[in-house]
């Protein structure tokens, strides 16, 4: 595993618990915010495996 992996599964998590957080308190902007920090790390998560088949 290597570092882009570690970072976007924490991005993923924390964009979970923004959009969770959103959805609690009704706060679209907060929710957007997990939404993209969601995409992000979903993102990162796929250079990373990336990197490791290219290894």
């Amino acid at each position: 595993m290597n570092e882009e992996k570690v970072k976007g599964g924490y991005d993923q998590v924390k964009g979970e618990a923004k959009d969770q957080w959103g959805k609690l308190t009704d706060e679209r902007s907060t929710q957007a915010e997990g939404k993209f920090d969601k995409a992000k790390g979903k993102v990162k998560e796929g250079i990373g495996e990336l990197k490791d088949k290219l290894k």
